[in-house]
């Protein structure tokens, strides 16, 4: 086992690796609200940015795939580290594209690594951090979603309208290289994971990750959580601006608002789960979640602050849930093979993600007046899964509770 960390080196290690994952998904979360420049600057169809967009994802699931045969090969902080910094020119090649062509395959590159490196900062805090405090160590990995959305997408916004579109990439390439410096400095060598025993084939961990019942439920969990937010998730600004009616630049709002209550809740929550016990937490966050999975696929006309509450809470509880969920989901992982593990389950959640707004995409249509309809029917499927995944947490065993 690693050694022991004091807890101000703790304390860093959590705020480094959440600075990585806020370039991670800040990377990821730009490409939505870019949209419509881009599809002028390229002459683009809608169909063809949801390529761009599609592309992260589906890539970001091959590489989660193919990491899973050789991430436990390799000593932790030097595969994190050659992972961000090849996440970081994938990036600078999205804000250098010259052409939709190059930029798809830029996202493509970035999406493979981002979803590599999204595993491996898990892994990390499945590694080092004790069970007894691992949902708040996530909960303060999972601010990084928050900051990303309060400030990240706002910025990236006002620098694309006053520069150029390939401004907010240029800024994340940035980004990479300030927090390569300072995790260098705060990241420990992990290699405790590392075995002497030498494996059969390239894909003995992978299948050995697999053969394990355990590890199986705690990926189908994996897709039942994501599952239930991403039939949701894509179609919310879309909805609201068809058919209720809120202005286009009131969107940014929504995500203020979301974010910065997720920011101040994320901590708490994490707290709470590791001292009210995870699974139990899990559960109440996710039956709460039922509300405003509802409310918002629902609600035929609202004024914009009424929107605000319900997205909202979906933004916090949505994401809430999350915080024990992971703690679940990277303790079911045998130590040994959480890298392997934590990899497979970065591609499941990547693929569950990417079919979930597939799958909305072909229950949703748009009528003659423009307005959205079926969304009511994506918020069944949504609240179905999330209701599975309830019933399903109890199953998992997680092998570091004490």
């Amino acid at each position: 086992m690693p050694t022991p960390l004091t807890p101000k080196r703790e304390r860093y290690l959590l705020l480094t690796l959440a600075a990585m994952q806020f370039s991670h998904i800040l990377d990821f979360m730009i490409m939505m609200p870019l949209g419509p420049i881009l599809i002028y600057e390229f002459g683009i169809t809608t169909h063809e940015f949801g390529f761009l967009v599609a592309s992260y994802s589906f890539s970001a699931a091959f590489a989660g795939l193919l990491a899973a045969t050789f991430v436990d090969r390799f000593e932790r902080k030097r595969l994190l580290l050659t992972i961000f910094a090849l996440f970081g020119l994938a990036t600078l090649a999205c804000g250098l594209s010259p052409s939709y062509t190059t930029l798809l395959i830029a996202r493509g590159l970035a999406g493979a690594f981002g979803g590599i490196l999204g595993a491996m900062v898990q892994t990390l805090v499945g590694d080092l951090i004790p069970f007894e405090r691992r949902a708040s160590a996530t909960g303060v990995i999972s601010a990084s979603f928050s900051l990303s959305t309060v400030a990240g997408v706002p910025l990236s916004l006002w620098l694309a309208s006053h520069f150029q579109w390939r401004a907010p990439f240029i800024l994340i390439a940035c980004t990479t290289v300030v927090f390569m410096i300072i995790a260098l400095r705060h990241l420990p060598d992990v290699r405790h994971h590392l075995s002497q025993e030498k494996r059969a084939h390239h894909f003995s961990a992978m299948f050995e990750v697999l053969r394990d019942g355990n590890h199986l439920r705690a990926l189908i969990f994996t897709m039942l959580i994501l599952f239930s937010g991403f039939t949701v998730i894509p179609y919310i600004t879309l909805y609201a601006v068809s058919n209720l009616g809120i202005l286009q630049q009131d969107i940014f709002y929504i995500y203020l608002a979301g974010g910065a209550a997720t920011l101040i809740t994320s901590r708490f929550i994490g707290r709470w789960a590791d001292k009210a016990g995870k699974v139990k937490i899990y559960r109440l966050l996710a039956v709460a979640a039922t509300f405003p999975l509802f409310a918002v696929t629902h609600v035929k006309a609202a004024p914009l602050w009424v929107w605000l509450i319900y997205t909202t809470l979906f933004f916090v509880l949505i994401s809430g849930r999350m915080i024990p969920a992971m703690a679940i989901i990277t303790s079911a992982a045998k130590p040994k093979l959480r890298g392997t593990f934590m990899s497979l389950n970065s591609a499941t959640q990547q693929l569950a993600s990417g079919l979930a707004a597939t799958l909305a995409g072909f229950i949703t249509t748009q009528n003659a007046t423009g307005q959205i309809a079926g969304y009511d029917k994506v918020g069944y499927v949504a609240i179905a899964a999330n209701l599975l995944a309830i019933a399903f947490v109890s199953r998992i065993v997680m092998h570091d509770k004490k």
